[in-house]
């Protein structure tokens, strides 16, 4: 970590001051401008292929079913990515590594829009979720070791930002493409902002560290690191946390969009695609969970966030589509909020390994997401919508009691 993160970005990791002075505001704008749009370039891959179901079912004669675990599958190749960046982390050079997996990122993306085999998308998407993990494992990670701790919060908040601009417009911008040129194109569209997030990578951060990455405290081993971590209780609650917030954030939007379908509200499938406006007011809020976080600590704001999103769920058993909608709008400030609460504790809590440390955090929230989809939609066709509200209600009633091992350190 540095006094200063410009040159910090420039020239290589070096120690933290604790002391350091503060830096320039004009610095810190341009850094969590940069940040964020090289992680809505990363990410935009995952939400727009998703509101891309309609037409992918028609286009592959498939069930919605089955489009949705083809287009899903990204997540197991996330998964598998934190995993790998975590086992190798201390041979990857943390420039290098970004740049190289976005580019490497538009190479499935563009053949997205080539293949008419089903087997082979799902398989592709796989891929993009492996290259979009690692770009975000990665970056997070640097971010942790070079950054001062107050300025790995907001770096870490400007990501997440990233991350919910990706949601909407990834949406928003394969569904424009799609229905005015044609479905290939929009994966085209897709492969061509992969690359420019890697040229962005490139001209901010360099194409290489210059320096070793950073190596296991005491030259233990990543398993060592890992058991390390997890004997750790306040990482070890985050990481349960991550499994949640992503958990519940796949379960809400993935079937209410049933829900808006059917009576009371019976929305025409073009009105459902516009309700991911409800993502602006967290495009707000992100941004400053950093700095609320260091002023409030991440337990006292990420249990705000989460009775947020409560209060949030319990709108959207109403009949009331402006009330759903708001109770939407809810779930995403508090869920955003909380993730970028979250990961920006996991940085400042780890005192080595980082990788290692972001490694699991990410791969507990992708998994997260995997068992989200499956097991609420299980319930939503066994159970109903109620029955998902109530059991996403107890779930995050757990994650207020895994939230009280966040304690900040002293």
């Amino acid at each position: 970590m540095t006094s200063n993160l410009g040159t910090a970005i420039l020239m290589g990791p070096t120690p933290v001051l604790d002391d350091a002075p503060s830096e320039k505001r004009h610095e810190v704008m341009m850094r969590a401008l940069v940040i964020a749009l090289i992680a809505f370039l990363t990410l935009i891959d995952l939400f727009g292929s998703q509101a891309l179901l309609p037409t992918l079912v028609a286009h592959y004669q498939v069930s919605p079913a089955t489009m949705g675990f083809a287009v899903n599958a990204s997540t197991f190749g996330m998964a598998i990515a934190g995993l790998c960046v975590a086992l190798f982390s201390n041979r990857i050079d943390r420039k290098l590594g970004i740049w190289l997996s976005l580019i490497l990122l538009a190479i499935p993306t563009f053949l997205l829009g080539l293949t008419e085999d089903l087997t082979t998308f799902a398989l592709l998407r796989v891929v993009q979720g492996f290259f979009m993990a690692a770009a975000f494992t990665l970056t997070l990670t640097y971010l942790s070791e070079i950054c001062t701790v107050t300025a790995a919060s907001g770096a870490m908040a400007a990501y997440i930002t990233g991350n919910v601009a990706s949601n909407l417009f990834g949406r928003l911008l394969a569904a424009g493409v799609a229905d005015n040129i044609g479905l290939a194109e929009s994966f085209y569209a897709f492969a061509a902002l992969n690359l420019a997030g890697a040229g962005l990578a490139i001209w901010y951060f360099g194409l290489r560290d210059g320096s070793r990455p950073e190596q296991q405290a005491g030259g233990m081993s990543v398993w060592q690191a890992w058991a390390d971590h997890f004997a750790n209780p306040k990482l070890r609650a985050s990481f349960a946390i991550g499994f949640i917030i992503l958990f519940a954030f796949v379960g809400t939007f993935t079937y209410v969009n049933f829900v808006l379908a059917e009576d009371p509200f019976e929305l025409p499938q073009a009105y459902i695609g516009l309700i991911y406006f409800v993502f602006l007011p967290s495009m707000l809020t992100t941004p400053i969970a950093g700095g609320i976080a260091r002023k409030y600590g991440a337990r006292a704001v990420f249990w705000a966030s989460i009775l947020v999103s409560m209060a949030g769920l319990l709108m959207l058993l109403t009949p009331s589509l402006v009330l759903v909608l708001v109770g939407l709008a809810l779930i995403g400030v508090g869920l955003f909020f909380g993730q970028a609460a979250a990961t920006g504790y996991v940085g400042r809590t780890a005192t080595h390994s980082h990788a290692a440390a972001n490694g699991l955090y990410l791969t507990s929230y992708y998994v997260g997401g995997l068992a989200g989809a499956f097991l609420l939609g299980q319930l939503f066709v066994f159970a109903g919508w109620l029955a998902v509200v109530l059991f996403l209600l107890a779930v995050l009633a757990a994650a207020l009691v895994l939230g009280r091992d966040l304690k900040e350190a002293t």
